[in-house]
């Protein structure tokens, strides 16, 4: 057999020294020659594939249609195929193809022959996210059959007790449809999913989940069990699934490897069925430790030393799903101790934080962040947060607690951190109440972080990232930072398996800070424009969200288009 570095020197991919050295490499780490090539930029995955395919004499695909799969799917296991990457997809005289991607894993092989004695098994090779497509499409092929035996979820317990709906007992317990929705569970936990969308369409369902803040399509059921799946989840979440006319809430309790998931389900009616949404909160994996969030040292010793004091509030601002609560737990969680009394009114409770009084507001009933504050001040709190301010009567008793002594946490809608100066302002708040209460605004976003294992490098100029938004600034001390000047390596997207072929792996905070200094508050006391009070905030040394998602660009964190992208 010929060797794998050989091939590639032959077929003109690489340099025989490159060879070398990566040789080299591959002694000192776990990883073969080929991840070791790819990570390094030399060849893509399909370079590698096609050389593969060579040395083991096999064929490579970068293209499969399953065929006659219906009783290769009742016979093989669907943790089997997810385990090893191989999936049988073609059934014709006798002969199975099997798709993989490691023709050097022959376990899987042999296992195929002892199943289907008789057959002719025949591997073919394909690239990664040709296995994941399989695995989906061959997936809703087989939800058609009522009598599979494929095993979905398996590892998967439901924690709330589900209610006896009689008009929906025999739908509930259609195998297939629950075995299909537990999968898409567990599969959305096992992909670190932060939502599920189910989503009817006029000939089609759709089943999309938010990976690291962006929506990706996961497999599209046939339509015909659309209703049944819609009714299994709203029956998991206590909902009524005889009402399809109006939005409904609900909540799910799941164990899944170990870990407490939270989901809260939103039902909303549209022309084509109902629309679900689930959001997934992972109790077990949540930790808030504000020197692992994404601050940079400058923003994190502000942030550190405004929130020790004893009184004010503190804002945290952004769009939804940008992080703010986790900044906040984060800092409730710093603060916390026996020595001080610690009380949250949300919608909804998020995560629980023990040694902190949790109250969940609901507006339904009457009971609002506003009432739930007034509620707060009768239980003797040193520490208050404030799911979010959304009207002016909750502002004002906001304010008018931390003007009792009392520390207040909450958020706004704004885009940057002067811009809830102003948002406090139009909602009638006086000046001298913002100025006299409020000790620091941060804004924030989440950028994707590139994925270690395929990121690629690549170069970009000072002049260009200056003309971008990235400029020096001034630390608190009044020492002046300059900005990269000439060149500058940066990285951006590749793709590979281990991120799902995006580019990107997990997320990161960047935020912006503005301290309330005595020159900002004599400009709100003035009302200044919003300008004019950036561009001080800026003079003082404020990085603002488009600087410090850049700094992490030139760290090869993230790339310039997702930095560009966030702010």
């Amino acid at each position: 057999m010929r060797r794998f570095g050989d091939i590639l020197v032959e077929e003109g991919l690489i340099e025989e020294d490159e060879l070398k050295k990566a040789l080299t490499l591959q002694r000192k780490s776990a990883y073969k020659l080929g991840q070791i090539l790819i990570k390094k930029g030399l060849i893509s995955e399909e370079d590698a594939l096609k050389a593969l395919s060579k040395q083991y004499e096999m064929e490579y695909a970068e293209k499969l249609e399953p065929h006659d799969i219906e009783e290769l799917v009742e016979r093989v296991p669907l943790k089997f195929v997810q385990k090893y990457r191989v999936v049988p997809y073609y059934l014709k005289d006798r002969e199975i193809k099997i798709a993989m991607t490691d023709p050097s894993i022959l376990h899987p092989l042999d296992e195929f022959r002892l199943l289907f004695i008789g057959y002719d098994v025949v591997p073919i090779l394909t690239r990664e996210t040709e296995i994941l497509r399989l695995i989906h499409n061959i997936y809703e092929a087989k939800s058609r059959a009522e009598d599979s035996d494929l095993e979905m979820g398996e590892g998967l317990e439901i924690l709330d007790d589900i209610q006896d709906l009689q008009d929906s007992t025999e739908l509930a317990n259609q195998a297939p449809i629950i075995k299909l929705v537990n999968m898409i569970l567990s599969n959305a936990v096992n992909e670190k999913a932060s939502d599920i969308h189910f989503e009817p369409q006029e000939k089609e369902f759709i089943i999309r989940f938010r990976i690291d803040g962006i929506l990706h399509k996961m497999m599209s059921p046939p339509k015909s069990v659309q209703n049944g799946v819609i009714s299994r989840v709203k029956i998991m979440a206590n909902l009524n699934i005889a009402e399809n006319r109006l939005p409904q809430d609900g909540r799910i309790r799941l164990r899944f490897g170990g870990n407490d998931i939270d989901i809260r389900v939103s039902s909303l009616p549209t022309q084509h069925g109902e629309r679900l949404v689930l959001r997934l909160l992972n109790r077990t994996a949540a930790k808030y430790d504000l020197a692992n969030i994404g601050f940079e040292k400058e923003t994190y010793e502000l942030f550190i030393e405004t929130i020790n004091h004893p009184n004010g509030i503190v804002l945290i601002t952004g769009p939804t799903g940008s992080g703010k609560t986790t900044t906040l737990y984060a800092a409730l969680t710093r603060l916390n101790s026996p020595e001080r009394n610690i009380i949250t009114v949300e919608d909804p409770i998020e995560y629980q934080i023990e040694g902190i009084g949790q109250v969940q507001a609901r507006s339904k009933i009457g009971f609002t962040f506003a009432e739930g504050l007034r509620s707060i001040l009768r239980q003797d709190p040193d520490v208050i947060m404030v799911g979010e301010i959304r009207d002016e009567e909750t502002a004002r008793i906001a304010i008018q607690s931390s003007l009792t002594g009392h520390l207040v946490f909450s958020t706004l809608h704004t885009n940057d951190a002067p811009s809830a100066v102003t948002r406090l302002l139009d909602m009638g708040i006086e000046p001298f109440l913002v100025t006299s209460t409020c000790r620091g605004i941060m804004a924030q976003r989440l950028v994707r972080r590139l994925c270690p294992h395929c990121r690629k490098e690549k170069s970009t100029t000072a002049k260009i990232l200056q003309s971008l938004g990235m400029h020096h600034h001034i630390d608190k001390k009044g020492k002046g930072t300059k900005a990269p000047t000439g060149k500058i390596r940066i990285y951006e997207p590749r793709g590979c398996k281990e991120c799902m072929n995006t580019g990107y792996r997990g997320r990161l905070g960047v935020y912006e800070f503005m301290p309330m200094t005595g020159k900002l508050r004599d400009m709100v006391l003035n009302r200044a424009s919003l300008d004019d009070i950036k561009k001080q905030a800026i003079a003082e040394g404020m990085i603002t969200l488009r600087n410090a998602a850049l700094r992490q660009v030139v760290a090869g964190v993230t790339s310039l288009d997702e930095a560009m992208r966030i702010t």
